[in-house]
């Protein structure tokens, strides 16, 4: 599987569209949340593996392979991996999302009180 990139097919996109490449390298599964881990600062492959609830170590390696390809994430001279500035602008779009997801979170609970039934 290659690094999805603007300009070359993805999935979802023949034209490989900035955003349609975006999403296609986000879309692949822990990808998000290793940027998300790393944004307070860089970690060693252990710390970033706990921190993504243990996933399989191979998975955690292609991922980093492709965010390293993908110019999101690069590996400091201690060995550890932290976000490039690129990286960070990422996380930064991706506040507004978070932001969201609270709010929709918020109004699925308080909906959910409401509607349920009464089953006394």
């Amino acid at each position: 599987m290659t690094t999805p990139t603007p300009g070359r097919p993805v999935r979802g996109s023949a034209t490989g569209s900035p955003l349609m490449a975006a999403l296609d390298l986000f879309g692949r599964r822990w990808s998000l949340r290793v940027v998300w881990e790393l944004h307070e600062g860089a970690l060693g492959f252990r710390a970033l593996r706990r921190r993504c609830g243990d996933m399989s170590s191979s998975v955690l390696r292609q991922r980093l392979v492709e965010l390293i390809e993908a110019r999101l994430v690069h590996q400091t001279p201690e060995g550890h991996y932290a976000l490039t500035p690129l990286g960070r602008q990422a996380r930064t779009a991706l506040s507004p999302l978070v932001d969201w997801s609270v709010a929709w979170a918020a109004e699925l609970t308080e909906h959910a009180v409401e509607e349920t039934p009464d089953l006394r």
